[in-house]
């Protein structure tokens, strides 16, 4: 008797280990307590800096420009999250050693589809979560303060920002999927970025180092800025982004696990 279905009428969608992988870790990552920490301290440090200028700004009738404190705001936010965005990418591989070897050594997904689920699942959390609280701060400083943001500055300035997340979000996920654990993997990275940071600050002026990007964050915020620079900017953190994944895909490729 002939099978009901044919061998050859059945497909297999190679790309459905890959969604299984990437929306089963932006579960999990929504539920981790590291993102919700990153996300309350965020939400608290904001809240509580607006709530105290704009008290000042009414009580004490200062005049404060949104475009300077929404920047030092941002600078701020940045720099208190790093070490929990680092937290979030280094362990999304190097948490999991034992469900990569189960997951690889089965053929239920291959090394590539599984780096790049990881990949692709924090990026999208870490950028979609900082545009929004970003977006918000900016909204209430234009809203509660003297408004001197405008709609391009604000984009371009988060948009810069998001860069620089890129590289610092795919390098740590890189060295997660490269070290032996989490702790090995945070050491690195801190190493490497460190290392990075005073690399490139001895660059000359024209170059978009984090720091320079950030310290134009204010005139960027007004609409004061230079478009070719901007996309310079932009590229430079996105192409930081892409070398780090291609580091990472070739080298969990062949790691053993």
């Amino acid at each position: 008797m002939d099978s009901p279905t044919s061998s050859g009428n059945i497909r297999f969608n190679r790309l459905l280990p890959y969604w299984a992988v990437l929306q089963t870790d932006l579960r999990q990552t929504f539920r981790s307590w590291v993102y919700r920490l990153w996300v309350l301290m965020t939400v608290i440090a904001a809240s509580g800096s607006i709530l105290y200028k704009v008290g000042i700004h009414r009580e004490a009738g200062i005049v404060q420009a949104a475009s300077e404190r929404s920047g030092d705001l941002l600078r701020g936010l940045v720099a208190v999250s790093l070490g929990l965005i680092a937290l979030l990418s280094v362990s999304g591989i190097a948490a999991e050693r034992s469900t990569v070897a189960d997951a690889v050594l089965s053929r239920g997904i291959s090394r590539h589809q599984y780096f790049l689920a990881k990949w692709h699942s924090r990026l999208i959390m870490i950028l979609v979560t900082f545009m929004v609280l970003a977006g918000a701060v900016l909204a209430a400083h234009h809203f509660l303060l003297d408004p001197d943001l405008t709609l391009a500055g604000g984009i371009a300035a988060i948009a810069l920002i998001a860069a620089v997340l890129v590289a610092v979000t795919s390098w740590g996920v890189t060295i997660g999927a490269l070290s032996h654990g989490t702790v090995t993997g945070i050491t690195v990275f801190w190493v490497l970025l460190y290392g990075g940071l005073f690399i490139v600050s001895i660059l000359p002026d024209p170059y978009p180092t984090p720091d320079r990007i950030m310290s134009r964050l204010n005139a960027v915020l007004r609409g004061q800025y230079n478009p070719a620079l901007l996309w310079q900017g932009i590229s430079c953190g996105v192409g930081m982004g892409l070398l780090a994944a291609v580091v990472g895909v070739v080298g969990f490729g062949r790691k053993d696990v």
